[in-house]
């Protein structure tokens, strides 16, 4: 007999992380995913209706989160809910308010109302570390927790246009989740890298490509928050189905020296011309992702992240 499949929904299918979390629930065979995205016969959705189990257990629905009725018909009769999408700039916006800010909470809004008036078990929420870092008030020094928020002010006055729409977001996330009653977890990721599965290139993994490109000798040898595509659908997994799991969590391994990076690629790629120079800078922040680890997360080692990365890059033509 076939175990019963839970169905649940993931916001913005195609994306990156987003992907990977698709991925990740058809593997364990019990799940049947709906997936929201623009348009579900557009090629560039074509990596999930391959990915093994997408024929029987996956269903892409066209969504617009800004709509609320086509939200409400995604995520009707699913036991869970991931919301992964989110705008990312891509440059400077003209006009923050309207481009990024209000699409975050708007449509975060909507897939909680979504959710609740579905009866949703629980909804996992992605936000970022982008979140909790911008607090100028957080002790010079020490680690990051989950008790750091960013300061809505400061990102204002800053600019930072997607950190505010990030910590509005998930901030929003709570307040509705403490008005209603419905179950909403967040995980707030640094920098996501690791395998693409489509040749479209997310703005994070812009960063390593970057060290590929041999335009620049010398760069700032800062401490790089990354954490592996993969670990952060395993905590959204593990999260959901984990009924001990509150609030929000920091997801992030083990910090690491962009030549320390660079060295590792070195060794593994040696062909290609990296930056030379290192400059030491200080705005060193890192993060503890002790809170996901105590619910039983593990992340895995960089050298396989990187390898992966690059591997995923040279077979989409991305480095050519």
């Amino acid at each position: 007999m076939e175990a019963a499949r839970a169905s649940v929904c993931v916001t913005g299918a195609g994306g990156f992380i987003a992907s990977s979390l698709v991925k990740l629930l058809l593997s364990k065979g019990h799940y049947a995913v709906r997936g929201t995205v623009r348009d579900p016969g557009d090629g560039k959705n074509a990596h999930l209706k391959a990915l093994e189990g997408a024929a029987e257990r996956l269903q892409l629905c066209k969504a617009d989160l800004l709509d609320y009725n086509s939200v409400a018909s995604a995520v009707a009769g699913c036991e869970g809910v991931f919301h992964v999408a989110s705008p990312v700039p891509s440059g400077r916006s003209s006009n923050p308010e309207v481009e990024v800010i209000a699409p975050a909470v708007t449509g975060t809004t909507n897939v909680l109302k979504a959710c609740y008036e579905a009866k949703v078990r629980r909804v996992v929420v992605v936000s970022s570390v982008a979140a909790v870092l911008s607090n100028p008030n957080w002790p010079k020094g020490k680690v990051f927790d989950e008790d750091s928020w960013s300061d809505e002010d400061y990102c204002r006055k800053n600019e930072d246009w997607y950190y505010l729409s990030k910590t509005k977001a998930e901030r929003e996330a709570f307040s509705y989740a403490a008005k209603t009653g419905l179950d909403v977890v967040t995980i707030c990721p640094s920098i996501v890298i690791g395998p693409l599965m489509q040749s479209t290139v997310n703005s994070s993994s812009k960063i390593l490509l970057n060290y590929f490109k041999g335009d620049r000798d010398t760069v700032e040898n800062r401490l790089r928050n990354v954490v592996d595509v993969r670990d952060v659908a395993d905590a959204l997994l593990l999260t959901y189905e984990k009924p001990e799991a509150s609030g929000r969590y920091i997801c992030n391994s083990a910090a690491i020296k962009v030549s320390d990076m660079i060295n590792i690629l070195k060794n593994l790629y040696p062909t290609y011309p990296y930056p030379k120079n290192f400059i030491e800078v200080e705005d060193n922040f890192s993060y503890s992702s002790e809170k996901l680890q105590k619910l039983g997360w593990t992340f895995r080692p960089i050298e396989e992240t990187l390898r992966d990365s690059v591997e995923s890059y040279r077979a989409f033509g991305v480095l050519n």
